[in-house]
């Protein structure tokens, strides 16, 4: 079964070119909530702030709030792409990320290259390797493009290899951001009937998003953040009209 569950759990950032103490001290006096310092005198933002939930299988998560309050973030952190500071994240389950399409790539190797390195992470055999590289290949639509360094791909590009890699296998928790709506016209409504088979097969799925019909669609459950903590969670219908409501 899978399972996430976070407790007063905790996530900075420091804030780096900082040395003026007149613009440190006009900073910290005007985001006194998110922004402090720290035992070695570094400013730091507090992105997440003492948070405490339990997802089990069976949950499908709308991350939402307004830009900054911290969705992203705590996908990323779900994810390991982030280390907290404080608390803790227990996690059960196979991961599967569309959070950032150039996560885990390298920019330096091509398509194809970067498919055979997410294979030999993944420890598959060589006849899965071969399958993995065939579906993604096929999937992504790249054609001779699949055989140039990445770096010079166009974004779009780029989201369709991420997007294929990242779907090739079913994960027991799905965590998704919304740039897998970034792609031309006719990839999203390819990778919409791809994305309605995953999201039907994963245990658990946490998206963080602006849009309340996607969340409404495909969720259950709405944790709404606000400056880096948890102000509402619940049943999805009723966490959106109280957020849209308020935002009005």
């Amino acid at each position: 079964m899978a399972l996430i569950e976070a407790n007063d759990l905790r996530v900075e950032f420091p804030l780096y070119h900082l040395a003026a103490r007149s613009l440190k001290k006009r900073l910290l006096a005007r985001a006194a909530a998110r922004v402090r310092t720290d035992e070695s005198n570094r400013v730091v933002v507090s992105a997440l702030r003492e948070l405490n939930f339990r997802i089990s299988s069976g949950d499908r998560v709308a991350l939402i709030g307004r830009n900054g309050a911290g969705k992203t973030t705590l996908l990323r952190s779900l994810a390991g792409i982030y280390e907290p500071v404080g608390g803790r994240i227990r996690i059960e389950g196979a991961i599967g990320s569309l959070i950032d399409p150039a996560a885990g790539m390298d920019m330096d190797s091509t398509g194809r290259e970067n498919i055979r390195l997410r294979a030999l992470y993944r420890n598959l055999d060589e006849a899965a390797q071969a399958a993995l590289e065939e579906e993604v290949v096929a999937f992504a639509g790249l054609g001779e493009f699949m055989d140039v360094p990445i770096k010079g791909y166009s974004a779009g590009m780029l989201i369709r290899l991420a997007f294929a890699l990242a779907t090739a296998m079913q994960p027991q928790i799905l965590l998704m951001d919304e740039w897998f709506m970034a792609g031309d016209a006719s990839f999203i409504d390819k990778a919409e009937a791809r994305l309605a088979t995953l999201v039907s097969g994963a245990e658990i799925l946490v998206i963080a998003t602006h849009d309340m019909d996607i969340a409404r669609r495909w969720c259950n459950r709405a944790i709404r953040l606000d400056a880096g903590r948890i102000v509402a969670d619940g049943p999805v219908g009723p966490v959106v009209e109280s957020m849209l409501a308020q935002t009005a």
